[in-house]
């Protein structure tokens, strides 16, 4: 049987003895990478904390999977079992530029579905955590349900390349709702702006693409708080591919989805 609380405690023990190692690393010159495109970074530090985070998974549960962004981990393509999907650094850019605006993401699944959701903050040492059925929080803070928000006073997370001309997606649709909310916020990181979801500083957070490794934790979160995930056309997300996200509190997620984006 699947001791759920010692995974809990051990997954954020390792998870803020990481965030010390790249609180450390600041002083230090960074190797900097591209990915798939220039603007795609990956730094040393980014495969460094992948492989610690692994290294202690294996360590204590040899028969967890591990789904890391850096491909350090296994093979995935279900959610048999116990998974355990990372991002060692998600705002690796927002890392490089700025060192802040980044967090390191841990979502852990038995059988699909999500019993702990860690989100931390390195910076600022805040760790958004959800375990499930028991709440969420921020570092020992209890986040409230979330309230109903009418559009007209909705602060979103969205960057604006999707109110543009893109590839992705017609503008034309996301225009409008930029218009009608109070306010937008990109932020550089899917798994903060999850956070500030989960913990009201947003009120709805949507793009284009993200991969599970972008929201596996703060699904978990948002579920804890009684706010809804979906893509774009309000299906459900896929764990183990890329997908379009939109999350937000219920009635505005809702709203957003029938009266904008389902066009």
């Amino acid at each position: 049987m699947t001791n759920w609380k010692e995974i809990d405690q051990k997954a954020k023990q390792w998870v803020k003895e990481a965030g010390e190692i790249i609180r450390n690393s600041f002083d230090s010159s960074l190797s900097i990478q591209y990915k798939s495109n220039p603007n795609d970074l990956v730094t040393n530090m980014d495969k460094e904390i992948e492989q610690y985070l692994i290294g202690k998974i294996q360590q204590s549960y040899p028969d967890h999977r591990i789904l890391g962004e850096e491909g350090y981990g296994d093979e995935v393509t279900s959610l048999e079992g116990v998974v355990w999907i990372i991002d060692p650094i998600d705002g690796t850019m927002n890392f490089v530029h700025q060192q802040r605006n980044f967090a390191i993401s841990v979502g852990i699944y038995g059988d699909g579905i999500g019993y702990i959701g860690l989100i931390y903050d390195v910076v600022h040492n805040e760790l958004y955590h959800a375990f499930k059925g028991e709440g969420a929080f921020m570092n020992d803070l209890p986040l409230p349900k979330l309230d109903k928000v009418n559009i007209e006073e909705a602060v979103i997370g969205i960057s604006p390349i999707w109110v543009t001309e893109n590839k992705r997606i017609d503008h034309n649709l996301i225009s409008p709702i930029v218009q009608k909310v109070r306010g937008t916020r990109s932020y550089g990181s899917a798994a903060l702006e999850c956070a500030y979801v989960a913990s009201g500083r947003l009120d709805a957070y949507l793009t284009m693409r993200l991969a599970p490794w972008d929201f596996a934790a703060g699904l978990v979160l948002i579920s804890e708080v009684g706010g809804t995930a979906s893509t774009l056309d309000g299906n459900k997300l896929n764990l183990v591919s890329k997908n379009t996200f939109f999350v937000g509190e219920k009635s505005l997620h809702n709203h957003l989805l029938t009266e904008y984006l389902k066009k």
